[in-house]
Parts: C-alpha cells; structure tokens; sequence
C-alpha cells in the first residue's frame, strides 16, 4: 500500500493528543514543555497552553501558533527559559527593539535573527559585541565598514 494513503487513512481525531482536556494538556506542557508539539491546533494556540509550555522549556515556542510566535509576552517568556526561543519569533518580533535587546543581552550571536534593520542598530550591535565579539559578523555592512573606517 502506498505510504501517502496509509497516513491519509489514519484519523488522528483518535489519536490520545488530541482527546486531551485543556487542563490535562496544561499538566502535561507544564512537565515536559515539547510536548507542545504533538497537542491539536486548538492547543497551540491556546495562550494558556503555550504559555505553561514556553515556562518549561523555551523551545517550545517553534510549536506554538503562528499567532503565539507574534505574542511579545510568550516569547519573552520563552526567551527566559532559553534564549534561543528567539529563532522562533515572528519576523515583526525579530524587528522589535526590545525583544532583540533582551535576545543580544543573553547571547550575542542572536543577532544573527535579528531584522536588517536592527541589525544595522548601532545600540543593538554594541550589546551583542559585548556579550559575543563573533556577533559583529552579523551586523550590517554599513556598521562594520564604520567601525572599521572603511
């Protein structure tokens, strides 16, 4: 039997993620964060869900709702936990100033996911620096060539 019709044959409306209750689900994610992962749509994108997960393990956060990676509150939680929750932030929070300087503060080498712009933030660049000088390899060719004097 092909592959492809035996996964479109199985009902995952079966499957035990997605028979659990909200606060089953919030135990769950409150022990193992990444469980996240396996939880329904509705799930994901339950605040409270995300949330309890992001508190345990940051990395959940790649499996949040594309609206929950956009939530500056969840991924600054998440980014409490583990800096490198930030890879997973929506492009708008990967523009924003103070979710990029907390990103910076922690590890430098989050500049790497910064936006263009920011990362042509002389301010934002210093802090990296100052955690990671390998940072700068990430900063505008504009803030290179100043500090340089090309």
């Amino acid at each position: 039997m092909n592959q492809d019709r035996l996964i479109k044959t199985i009902d995952t409306s079966k499957a035990p993620w997605c028979r659990k209750t909200k606060a089953e689900m919030l135990a769950e994610v409150r022990e193992y964060g990444h469980q996240l992962q396996f939880a329904s749509d509705e799930f994901r994108g339950d605040r409270d869900v995300v949330l309890a997960a992001v508190r345990q393990s940051g990395w959940a956060l790649k499996y949040a709702s594309e609206e929950l990676r956009n939530d500056k509150e969840v991924v600054l939680e998440a980014m409490k936990q583990n800096y490198h929750a930030f890879e997973h932030a929506s492009e708008e929070l990967r523009n924003d100033k103070e979710v990029v300087m907390e990103a910076v503060m922690q590890e430098g080498n989050m500049l790497k996911y910064a936006s263009d712009e920011l990362r042509n933030d002389l301010e934002v660049v210093r802090e990296a620096v100052k955690r990671r000088r390998s940072s700068l390899y990430y900063a505008s060719d504009d803030i290179i060539n100043s500090v340089l004097d090309f």
